[in-house]
């Protein structure tokens, strides 16, 4: 198809899957006490980045593109802190509901709903294609800013 870019669900979920599984593995090796750790100031912490993805997965493939009421707060993602072990099965819960939200999505439809302002997300999402794009992003770029964090907090505990 000329002029359009293709990707199978398989595919997206993929790279969606890497970042998931990067960051549940740096949760998980840093564990209750080094998950919670905000190491530098105005840092988050690994457990809140983590949380916040899961809302944003959860909002914007569930709410926009598969159209169902999710119940967000994402201030509260961001101080959110805790044991990992629940935070690592959400991860699985997510996941699992965003592999039907994708095989349920149609790329070129409107988004099933507006986003708040409040939410920060790109200016011009209009389609469900872009919203998923919009939580590859999302999951991408907190997937390196945890490797920072954690790279922090090591360094943080030799030093």
């Amino acid at each position: 198809m000329e002029g359009h870019l293709v990707i199978t669900e398989d595919e997206y979920l993929y790279y969606v899957d890497r970042a998931l599984d990067g960051m549940a593995a740096i949760v998980a090796e840093l564990g209750d006490e080094g998950a919670n750790i905000r190491p530098l100031p105005g840092a988050n912490s690994p457990y809140a980045l983590l949380t916040h993805c899961l809302g944003v997965t959860s909002y914007w493939a569930g709410a926009l593109v598969s159209g169902r009421e999710v119940a967000r707060d994402r201030d509260a993602e961001f101080v959110s802190s805790g044991p990992v072990g629940p935070l690592l099965e959400k991860v699985k819960e997510v996941r699992a509901r965003l592999a039907e939200d994708v095989r349920a999505a149609v790329p070129a439809d409107p988004l099933r709903g507006t986003p708040p302002d409040g939410f920060l997300g790109p200016d011009d999402v209009q389609t469900q294609g872009s919203a998923l794009l919009h939580v590859y992003e999302e999951l991408a770029q907190h997937h390196g800013q945890m490797e920072i964090l954690r790279d922090a907090i090591h360094a943080g505990a030799a030093a």
